[in-house]
């Protein structure tokens, strides 16, 4: 609260924040001239108590005045405060153009009043600006004490989550001899105390140089404040680096606009607290980066740039292969783990996990997942750590974690005490929300992560109450686990047995694979005659000149990771498939006749296998480059179900996908994998 008129003012910190005084009418025009729209939202807000943010563009402001860019840069902290001044003079001047617009208008039409608001922030957005690049902006890793006090953006995600807090942001004193009156800011650095002057700072002829002052009653101004922590992306990290955390301070208008989990651009100051007093202990300065802006860039989170050429690259090989549409899509699924030697069913699994369904809204308004799932249980030495990693390359935002979790927080959400606050720490599923969560040693998560991983899964959200912080948050990934059995693999008993794992969460994978080690040797030698190929193959490609291999077609010629890459996230953005009436009635067929049959493995025979059975439908067609599911695709759907009942299996039999292989002639075998199924349905079908 401002005091009276009649006393002397004086601001302790005028000395310092004003220094940039003499650019207000330069900002001031700046605003007016790119934001005035901005300005006149903010002045029709019916709301005049409320922090309103001002985003302003880095490289609008370069373009209009490189000085005051430059100033911006090098000395944030005492250049935003004069900004935010000259949008109060913006906002004087919008007003009164607002005004004579009122008085030329007609009286008798109802308008909305504009006042002027007393709490405008300018935010500063460097998105396409040079400060982006990280050459102007390191990484969380690298941050240095060269990085002090400049305009500093960090890229991450958010690990920690605190809660909303109340904050001192100055207090007017008044001098007991002279009167003067003047304001004192809390320093975040010294944790938010506010530290008195010596003497008065009364600058009267006078000199007064007393040191007794009095709080007045009502003066103290509060801001929100909320503190979080973001963490560098596992995936920009060198190999063998641990990821770095950066303690990051919200305010105001800032305060709860990212939770745990979400990527984030922040733009702000690098600065340093003292750490807690403890007996015994020196006291540190800890990094801390104070936020003037905060980007969510979950819609961002694809990354993989698809230039016009590859997308043609793409039709034309479909173009090429429109009369044995099987035999192409064989030749996508070799690029996955080239290393390991047939394993169809696997490969095909994988492809069609990442790819994933159609995510709709059923008559009740709830959200029924496109994101398939799914369960490699094995013996050791089948490959299934390598498919793993293989697809964790594959997707563009990936988590690998083992089943105990890497860190306290596990799969799912903890409550963790820091400095005295209960905060949330995300766990790998949150983490990986809107992309791929791999899960080795799934058979060895805690207890408390196998109850909540349930609602992760299907209902793709975490519901939390820790410590008296009560929220829900976002686990929309796809959950790729691997284990191994419980001892020996009994073919007689049913998964829940062989993996110690309850039928309910069985349930809701959409495709378990058991990839049993049998001893065969024909498939050895073959095995072993193609790994050996393939060391031979690496050298030779290592040899070779790479000038010459990118001239290849990309996606003709051979799928490599990157094109394989380029390709899953090309289907999943472009077609939505649509189910015609031969998939539908193929589909129905099948899981009738599994629930009349499949009464040994009764928790997979649920309704959940009948939404697996869309999903994968759908996931084949996106694969197979269509908008519509057809019946081909319903029944390579039935096929990967197929292998994954393994003993319950009415139509195929053989539960082993290890032994599964690629076909010669897939489009003549199809054939007759289609009229089996036929038969096997008959009055099923409609």
């Amino acid at each position: 609260m401002p005091p009276p008129a009649q006393h002397e003012e004086f601001d302790a910190a005028d000395g310092e924040a004003s220094k940039y005084a003499e650019h207000a009418p330069k900002l001031a025009e700046f605003l007016c001239s790119f934001h005035s729209d901005d300005l006149r939202h903010i002045l029709l807000h019916p709301e005049s108590t409320l922090h309103f943010p001002l985003v302003i563009d880095f490289a609008e402001l370069l373009d209009f005045d490189p000085g005051l860019a430059k100033i911006l840069y090098n000395d944030p902290k005492g250049f935003l405060p004069d900004f935010d001044s000259a949008a109060q003079r913006a906002q004087s001047e919008v007003l009164c153009i607002l005004k004579k617009c009122e008085a030329l208008g007609n009286p008798d039409e109802p308008r909305p009043s504009a006042v002027q608001k007393g709490f405008v922030h300018v935010r500063v957005n460097v998105c396409g600006s040079p400060l982006e690049f990280p050459e102007s902006s390191p990484s969380i890793g690298k941050v240095r004490v060269k990085h002090r006090g400049i305009l500093l953006t960090l890229k991450g995600t958010v690990i920690r989550s605190g809660g909303v807090k109340m904050i001192e942001g100055k207090r007017w004193y008044q001098c007991r001899k002279c009167n003067c009156r003047f304001r004192c800011y809390p320093e975040l650095e010294a944790g938010n105390r506010i530290t008195l002057p010596a003497s008065c700072p009364s600058m009267s002829s006078k000199g007064c140089q007393s040191a007794s002052f009095q709080l007045i009653g009502d003066s103290i101004t509060c801001h929100d404040y909320q503190e979080i922590k973001i963490q560098e992306s596992v995936q920009l990290l060198d190999v063998g680096s641990i990821p770095r955390s950066m303690p990051v301070i919200l305010m105001d208008d800032l305060v709860d606009l990212v939770k745990a989990g979400d990527d984030v651009i922040v733009t702000g100051i690098l600065s340093a607290k003292w750490s807690s007093d403890v007996k015994d202990v020196r006291c540190n300065l800890d990094p801390m980066f104070i936020a003037n802006y905060v980007r969510r860039t979950n819609e961002l989170k694809s990354g993989i740039d698809i230039p016009e050429e590859i997308i043609k690259d793409f039709e034309l090989f479909w173009a090429e292969n429109r009369a044995t549409p099987l035999e192409g899509r064989n030749k996508i699924l070799k690029g996955i783990c080239p290393q390991i030697f047939g394993l169809f069913t696997v490969k095909l699994a994988v492809a069609l996990t990442l790819i994933g369904g159609v995510q709709h809204v059923d008559a009740s308004g709830t959200k029924v997942r496109g994101e398939p799932h799914m369960l490699l249980v094995g013996d050791p030495g089948t490959g299934k750590s390598q498919f793993l990693k293989f697809a964790a390359k594959l997707s563009n935002r990936s988590v690998i974690t083992t089943g105990l979790g890497s860190t306290s927080a596990g799969l799912t959400v903890t409550a963790v005490k820091d400095g005295g606050e209960w905060m949330l720490e995300a766990g790998a599923l949150v983490l990986a929300d809107g992309g791929l969560c791999c899960i080795d040693e799934f058979d060895s998560m805690r207890e408390h992560d196998r109850t909540t991983i349930h609602e992760a899964m299907e209902q793709q959200t975490i519901s939390v109450a820790k410590a008296g912080l009560v929220t829900t948050l976002s686990t929309r990934t796809t959950v790729f686990g691997a284990t191994n059995p419980k001892g020996q693999y009994d073919s007689n008993e049913s998964l829940s047995v062989n993996t110690t794992l309850s039928g309910p969460l069985l349930s809701r994978f959409d495709i378990v694979l058991v990839l049993l080690d049998k001893k065969n040797p024909k498939l050895d030698g073959i095995i072993s005659s193609h790994i050996l190929a393939q060391s031979t193959k690496a050298e030779e490609n290592k040899a070779s000149d790479p000038a010459v291999k990118s001239t290849q077609p990309l996606g003709i010629k051979e799928w490599t990771l990157p094109c394989l890459r380029r390709y899953i996230h090309y289907v999943k953005q472009r077609f939505k498939p649509v189910l015609t009436k031969e998939a539908e009635s193929v589909i129905s067929g099948y899981y009738q006749l599994q629930r009349r049959d499949g009464t040994h493995n009764a928790a997979r025979t649920t309704v959940r296998m009948l939404e697996s059975l869309i999903r994968l439908a759908q996931a084949h067609a996106r694969l197979m480059f269509r908008n519509e599911v057809t019946r081909l695709d319903a029944i390579a759907a039935i096929l990967c179900i197929e292998s994954s009942m393994t003993i319950s299996a009415i139509i195929d039999g053989d539960g082993n996908a290890l032994n599964s292989n690629f076909q010669e002639n897939p489009d003549q075998e199809y054939i007759k994998e289609e009229q089996k199924i036929r038969d096997k349905l008959g009055d099923y079908l409609y």
